[in-house]
């Protein structure tokens, strides 16, 4: 299972990943691809972002069950803890 949130992103973007993942709501995108779509995917998303941003989830074999990255102008980053993702805040400029 993956999802991806896209805010503010290029409609090439949405375009792309439209072609791999019904977008359920305007901006998020869900689907249940193999891992290698998922990365190509997360790849993507990473190269089109431009000045938006994007949360991308996976199902992941962790503690919590999944796991997840940022792309784009994202105030929040994931941060590893002891093998735990944690959420870590930039400072506003």
């Amino acid at each position: 299972m993956m999802v991806i949130v896209i805010s503010s992103g290029p409609p090439r973007l949405r375009g792309q990943l439209a072609a791999s993942l019904p977008e359920v709501r305007a901006g998020v995108f869900v689907g249940d691809n193999p891992a290698r779509t998922r990365r190509r995917i997360r790849k993507q998303v990473e190269t089109l972002i431009d000045g938006g941003d994007a949360l991308m989830i996976w199902k992941a074999p962790t503690d919590r069950g999944f796991d997840f990255q940022t792309a784009g102008r994202n105030r929040r980053m994931p941060v590893d803890f002891d093998g735990l993702n944690l959420v870590s805040f930039f400072p506003r400029e």
